[in-house]
C-alpha cells in the first residue's frame, strides 16, 4: 500500500501504523520525537506572553523549561497507557513536577502554574496538525483536552500537599515563637521565629488570651488569620492546651480588633494585654493577659473582650506580682505621693458607704470638698470612688498597700 502524502513514516493513514495494533501509535511517536521543540516553543511563549515570567531568575525559568519538557513526556505516557486501557480515565502522576525542586512551588503560586500549564497545552493544540498521523487530529486534541484537566489536577494535589506541609511547619514555629513570648525568651530568639514567619513587627503590640474553641490547631489559626487579614491586622498565634494565645501588630486599638476576632475563640473570657512598641517588650503584654485570663472568673460580668488593666484587683487577689505591684505603686503610692488628706477622704468615704454628707461629717468639712478630692483621687489614681467598679480596684489598692508598706515610696510633705 502507497503511504499517503503527510502521514508519517511506518503508517498507513488508515490504521494509523504499520504492524502496530495500538490506536495513535504513530502520532504518539510523533510527539515524543518532538517533545523538545515543544517544550521550547511552549517556554518561548511563555517569555513573550507573561511578564511576570520574564522576571524570574535564570534557575527557575530553567526548572519550568524541565516540567515543561517532563509534561510532554508525561503525555506520551498517558496516550500510551489510554489507548492499551482502551480510552479509559488516567490520572496524571505528581511525578511530572519532580522535575523541579518543591521551592518553585513558592516561587511560582497556583494561579501562575495555571499559566503555564494552559499556555503548554495551546502550543501542542497548535502543532497537532504537524504531529498528528492522517485521520487522527481530532482523536489527539481531545486527548490533549483531556490531559490537561488531568494535568491541572496534579498541578492542585502538589500545591495542596505543599500548603499543608507549610500550614504545618508554621503552625509548629507559630506555637513555639508564642511558647517563647510567654517564657520570656531573649528577643533574638524572638525575633528570628517571627522573621521567619514573615513577621513585620508593625507597632502597637499587644496579646489576647482566650479558651480554643477546640480542633484542629490549624483550622483554629486559620479561622483568626482569615479575620485578621480582613481588618487589616497582622498577627502570630498558638494554642496552648485550651488556650488560645494571638499576637497582634498594628492594631490602633488592640481591643477593638479583639473584638472582630473574637470568632477564632471558644467561649469564656477573652483578654487583651497592654499594647507595647514592639515584639520584642510583648512578654509584658502576654503575662497580664495570662493573668487576666487566669482572674477573669471572679468578675462574671466583664466585657468581652476585656482589657488586663481592668482586671487589676482580680488579678492581685489571685496572685499576680505585677499587679499588686502597680496597685502599690501607682495606685496606693500615688495617694501618698499627693497627700494625707486624699487617703483620709477615700477611707471616710468607704466607711460611710460611699454616702458623701455621712464622709464630710466624719471629716468635719463641706459635702463639696469632699466632691472635690474625689476627683482628684481619680486624676490621680485613674480610678473614680463614685464609681462602683474603681472604687472596688481602689479598695484592694488600699489592702495591698497597707499590708506592704515598705514597697511604697514615701509620703510626700505637700497636700491637696
Amino acid at each position: 500500500m502507497t503511504r499517503q502524502a503527510g502521514t508519517p513514516a511506518g503508517t498507513d493513514g488508515t490504521s494509523g501504523a504499520t504492524g502496530d495494533a495500538t490506536p495513535l501509535a504513530a502520532s504518539i511517536r510523533a510527539i515524543e520525537r518532538a517533545a523538545g521543540s515543544l517544550a521550547t516553543a511552549s517556554v518561548a511563549r511563555m517569555d513573550e506572553v507573561l511578564p511576570w515570567f520574564r522576571e524570574l531568575p535564570a534557575d527557575q525559568r530553567a526548572w519550568v523549561m524541565l516540567v515543561a519538557q517532563a509534561g510532554v513526556r508525561s503525555l506520551v505516557e498517558w496516550l500510551r497507557r489510554r489507548e492499551s486501557d482502551g480510552g479509559g480515565p488516567q490520572e496524571v502522576s505528581d511525578e511530572v513536577f519532580d522535575a523541579a525542586p518543591r521551592a518553585l512551588a513558592r516561587s511560582i503560586n497556583l494561579q501562575q502554574t495555571v499559566q503555564l500549564i494552559r499556555i503548554t497545552i495551546e502550543v501542542a493544540e497548535q502543532q497537532v496538525p504537524h504531529l498528528a498521523a492522517e485521520g487522527e487530529e481530532l482523536a489527539i486534541q481531545e486527548a490533549i483536552l483531556r490531559f490537561s484537566r488531568e494535568i491541572a489536577f496534579a498541578a492542585a494535589r502538589v500545591y495542596a500537599r505543599a500548603a499543608e506541609t507549610r500550614g504545618s511547619w508554621d503552625a509548629r514555629l507559630q506555637a513555639l515563637l508564642v511558647d517563647a513570648l510567654l517564657r520570656g525568651d531573649s528577643s533574638d530568639v524572638l525575633a528570628s521565629r517571627a522573621a521567619a514567619l514573615g513577621w513585620g513587627d508593625a507597632p502597637p503590640v499587644a496579646v489576647a488570651v482566650g479558651r480554643s474553641p477546640g480542633g484542629e490547631v490549624a483550622m483554629v489559626l486559620h479561622t483568626v488569620y482569615r479575620v485578621a487579614r480582613r481588618i487589616g491586622v497582622e498577627i502570630l498565634g498558638g494554642v496552648h492546651g485550651d488556650r488560645l494565645v494571638v499576637v497582634l501588630g498594628g492594631a490602633a486599638d488592640p481591643l477593638d480588633a479583639t473584638h472582630k476576632l473574637l470568632v477564632g475563640f471558644g467561649d469564656g473570657p477573652v483578654v487583651v494585654g497592654p499594647a507595647v512598641p514592639s515584639l520584642d517588650e510583648a512578654t509584658e503584654s502576654a503575662r497580664a493577659a495570662l493573668a487576666g485570663f487566669r482572674a477573669a472568673p471572679a468578675w462574671p460580668a466583664a466585657p468581652r473582650p476585656v482589657a488586663a488593666a481592668d482586671l487589676l484587683p482580680e488579678r492581685a487577689l489571685a496572685g499576680d506580682a505585677e499587679a499588686r505591684r502597680i496597685l502599690r505603686q501607682d495606685v496606693y503610692g500615688a495617694l501618698l505621693r499627693a497627700g494625707g488628706e486624699l487617703l483620709d477622704t477615700l477611707d471616710a468615704f468607704f466607711a460611710a458607704g460611699g454616702v458623701l454628707e455621712s464622709a464630710a461629717r466624719t471629716l468635719y468639712v463641706h459635702p463639696n470638698t469632699v466632691r472635690y478630692r474625689l476627683r482628684r483621687i481619680g486624676e490621680v489614681t485613674g480610678f473614680t470612688p463614685l464609681t462602683t467598679r474603681d472604687a472596688f480596684a481602689l479598695r484592694i489598692a488600699l489592702t495591698v498597700g497597707r499590708l506592704d508598706p515598705s514597697a511604697t515610696p514615701p509620703t510626700s510633705v505637700n497636700s491637696t
